[in-house]
């Protein structure tokens, strides 16, 4: 009898070990919407948003009080970090366009993932196993995911729909298509709205263990119209019925075990006045301009928004790197310039943000770079922007994240962006261990 209970129970142990070998992954899907402060959904009430989908994360899930980014608090460094729990230093990906000083290329962009130097999110997911697919992700292109719809443009919508198409998985464009319309090229609500459908029907048609999609209207109507304007509040609860219809998706096809994060890149601040730093390099003879061309340069601004590096041409030039930080301090003991600070190279290596430069400006809230070859050092400006530094608390990022096990109502606080990724692959249980960031929940 003893002998026959110990096999029944050897028998049990078995079945047990087989079904959670068999037990399906979870669903997480990663919703980056560009541009979103967390204000707009922790103080929704207050701005007067209809966004019940978004606030349901807070009540439902574990959310941030604010997200301190990168150094520079621009789209494609932030997503990476977001992804693989590193600063740029590390990952490779330091801002959205790559260093051009003679202005020779196209206005080029980290497009590739092959310059992401660490592992990501969709590395750890094929590592287990696992598929997964993604919609608009930055520096995604040539990435190791089995659906893949990255984002690509050249500035000519029909030439880069074929662009798109053959940098996407073959035939996946087409085969969406069929069901969800023609993929969008916009950067308006309603083609976010379009990819909000093509990420539907994935959901549907692939079942990926991981997704990740990319909204951008809410960030391209800022800098349109500024933060809290009525225009971003009317794109924002169009973009709270993308995130409703996903969720409910993700959850209709993994029921009870779906796991749905928010997350932005940086937040926004309102523009009043330009700052550019090629007139005033130019006036000192740190670069030169023939004909409306840079023709040759010691030292040279590399802008993001709200914040440059200055980039020295011979980095062993200490009369040039003196001479760079006699006019950085000059522009920036007058308060009309709007400079906040001026990072040099050590605080720069401490801080994971572009390893190359010299220095780094940061503007205040109002003001921007721009980077014309005449004018003047200061104009006017309007709308919204982005790239300053992390610490101001207006270029403070979100993350929202509901799912099975995850906390009701859990504040998390101000947290590090490099927490995002390592927190979502331990509570989904995928492993990152080269993510510099800490888990915040158990």
């Amino acid at each position: 009898m003893k002998r026959a209970l110990v096999l029944v129970w050897l028998a049990l142990g078995l079945l047990v070990v087989a079904a959670a070998a068999q037990a399906p992954p979870p669903v997480v899907l990663m919703i980056s919407i560009d541009g979103l402060r967390p204000d707009y959904v922790t103080a929704a009430d207050k701005h007067g948003l209809k966004i019940p989908a978004l606030r349901r994360f807070v009540s439902e899930g574990a959310f941030a009080e604010g997200v301190l980014g990168v150094i520079p608090t621009v789209t494609y460094p932030s997503h990476t970090t977001l992804i693989t729990g590193v600063w740029p230093a590390k990952h490779g990906i330091f801002s959205n366009t790559i260093f051009d000083p003679l202005r020779t290329g196209q206005s080029a962009w980290y497009w590739y993932a092959e310059d992401i130097r660490v592992p990501t999110l969709w590395d750890a997911a094929a590592s287990a196993g696992w598929t997964s697919a993604a919609i608009h992700w930055p520096a995604s292109v040539g990435a190791r995911v089995n659906w893949n719809i990255p984002e690509y443009w050249r500035g000519n919508a029909s030439e880069d729909a074929k662009l798109r198409r053959a940098l996407s998985t073959p035939g996946l464009v087409a085969e969406l298509e069929a069901d969800a319309g023609p993929y969008p090229h916009a950067l308006d609500a309603e083609s976010d709205e379009a990819r909000g459908r093509f990420a539907v029907r994935l959901l549907e048609k692939k079942r990926p263990a991981l997704l990740l999609l990319h909204l951008i209207a809410l960030d391209h109507t800022q800098h349109e119209t500024a933060p809290f304007s009525g225009e971003t509040f009317a794109v924002l609860e169009r973009l709270d019925a993308v995130v409703a219809k996903l969720r409910e998706t993700a959850e209709r096809v993994a029921p009870g075990r779906a796991f749905v994060a928010i997350v932005s890149d940086h937040g926004f601040a309102s523009v009043d006045t330009h700052l550019n730093l090629f007139v005033a390099f130019r006036d000192t003879g740190l670069l030169t301009v023939e004909r409306g061309r840079i023709t040759g340069w010691k030292a040279i601004p590399w802008t993001a928004g709200g914040s440059a590096a200055i980039m020295l041409k011979d980095t062993n030039d200490g009369a040039t790197r003196g001479e760079v930080r006699a006019l950085l301090d000059k522009l920036a003991a007058d308060p009309a310039n709007g400079i906040d600070r001026v990072l040099d190279a050590d605080t720069l290596r401490d801080r994971g943000g572009f390893p190359p430069a010299a220095f780094v400006v940061g503007l205040k809230p109002g003001w921007q770079m721009s980077s014309s070859l005449a004018g003047s050092v200061l104009s006017p400006g309007k709308g919204g922007n982005h790239g300053h530094l992390p610490d101001l608390p207006d270029l403070r990022a979100s993350f929202f994240l509901v799912g099975p096990g995850v906390p009701a109502g859990r504040a998390l606080g101000l947290v590090d962006m490099r927490d995002v990724a390592p927190t979502l692959a331990r509570r989904v249980g995928l492993s990152l261990p080269t993510a510099d960031g800490k888990i915040l929940l158990p």
